[in-house]
């Protein structure tokens, strides 16, 4: 078994192998646990410690699995026997805040949330703004290209990654990308390295575009319907209108009865469906009236429009709230958004063909859908909700869409990548993987 003595030499205190320490850095937030025991794990602080890191197990044949926070919902960041586990959680610096050409660059441990507070301190804002915000880590979002609450209005996390700092397998270390607005110089490695998912080399820091923060108050909206059907349809018709949202939400009537009796904050449990959003510009108030109109044209039962946040920060509840209540069996597909109302209608049916309670959520401006399925936790109960997960996920595809629009593959979706990816597709990726990780090393079985 390779010897650790020449990684502590260079690393210190940050190789841990205190098997308390381990277990916490082993696993991330989905349902499926680490593969085995690590050996040992490298807290780092510096793209150094990450190349030294690297460079030790391409040398020795070791594992990888990399990890922020441990947000991730795909099983991607869990650990191997055996292996290494390197964080990133240590590497917080915001090393500059770049106002006149409206970026920031940041070492990829710094949290979400963080990021978008320091950048507004400037009149900036960071647009990537996932429900996790409060604790995902800029690295993770890049592994998996996050999207968020704001997609519909500003795309997913790629969309605002100017340049990246990367690790490769053999500890080698490249810079992608540029501060610029236009970069076509060579083939688009920082598009390559956005959403794979640790699979062909780490990402320790990153240049990020910011945006100026609008001017007004923004106003949030909620619209009450009697079916999920309703609801999916008074989003194709608000996506096509004049008057455009930020964000754009679903909770299905599960989901806000769920959320409710976590933590109470007034919502009024609809029959169908409950779209939540909010507007933004000078504007915002007209924009609001002019969305809340279209739902009620297309069925809405109660309008509401308001200038605080508590609308959106029930959406954001939802995650913890249906962990809270045991639904842990989810998915994250993507339609296109003129497909929401057949999606919904086809969910309905498998619910009842199955006969198990569907929850779900979405950023239904964009068509990424998070159904979850109550089911007991068991072998039993896993194996029924799983099904229920696969007739979604089939359906999903059926209309054009995705088996993830934001989680990534990571353990958890292996068996679905044919579904959706011919097999020369598969080649090409495995291809890349084979190119830039020769000895499979990184993220090992997973993502591809």
């Amino acid at each position: 078994m390779a010897d650790l003595q020449d990684l502590e030499r260079l690393l210190g205190d940050r190789l841990v192998r205190d098997a308390s320490v381990l277990a916490e850095l082993s696993h991330d937030s989905s349902r499926v646990g680490p593969e085995g025991a690590p050996r040992a794990a490298v807290r780092a602080t510096s793209t150094a410690d990450v190349s030294a890191a690297l460079a030790w197990a391409h040398e020795h044949d070791v594992p990888v699995s990399v990890r922020g926070a441990g947000t991730g919902l795909a099983g991607g960041a869990n650990a191997y026997p055996g292996g290494l586990v390197v964080s990133l959680a240590d590497m917080t610096e915001i090393v500059e805040i770049d106002a006149a050409n409206r970026t920031a660059t940041v070492q990829a441990g710094v949290i979400t949330a963080q990021l978008d507070a320091r950048a507004r301190e400037a009149g900036l804002f960071f647009p990537p703004d996932p429900a996790s915000a409060r604790t995902s880590t800029i690295g993770g979002n890049i592994a998996t290209n996050a999207g968020g609450l704001r997609c519909v209005a500003h795309g997913v996390t790629n969309d605002s990654v100017a340049a990246l700092v990367v690790v490769l397998a053999d500890g080698r270390v490249m810079r992608t990308g540029a501060r610029t607005r236009k970069n076509v110089v060579g083939y688009d490695l920082t598009s390559l390295f956005v959403g794979s998912e640790g699979t062909l080399g780490v990402v320790t820091e990153a240049t990020v575009r910011l945006k100026p923060i609008p001017p007004g108050t923004p106003r949030t909206f909620r619209a009450s319907f009697d079916t999920l059907e309703a609801a999916g349809s008074a989003v194709t018709a608000i996506v096509n209108g004049d008057a455009q949202p930020e964000v754009l939400e679903l909770m299905d009537a599960l989901s806000v009865e769920i959320i409710e009796s976590f933590q109470p904050s007034g919502l009024t449990v609809p029959a169908g469906a409950m779209l939540v959003g909010q507007t933004v510009g000078l504007d915002a108030a007209a924009k609001a009236e002019s969305i809340t109109a279209t739902c009620r044209a297309q069925g809405a039962t109660e309008t509401e429009i308001s200038d605080t946040d508590a609308l959106l920060e029930a959406r954001r509840l939802s995650n913890p709230a249906l962990n809270a209540r045991g639904l842990k069996i989810g998915c994250d597909v993507g339609v296109p958004v003129a497909a929401l109302a057949e999606v919904f209608h086809g969910i309905a049916e498998i619910s009842e063909r199955h006969g198990k309670r569907v929850s779900t959520v979405a950023h239904a401006g964009d068509g990424n859908l998070h159904s979850t399925v109550e089911a007991p936790d068991d072998a039993a109960g896993i194996a029924a909700a799983d099904a229920v997960i696969d007739d979604i996920t089939k359906l999903a595809i059926s209309l054009g869409g995705t088996i993830s629009g934001e989680h990534g593959i990571g353990s958890v979706k292996q068996h679905e990548l044919p579904w959706q990816l011919d097999e020369a597709a598969l080649d090409v990726q495995r291809a890349i993987k084979l190119a830039l990780d020769p000895r499979g090393i990184l993220t090992p079985g997973r993502g591809i």
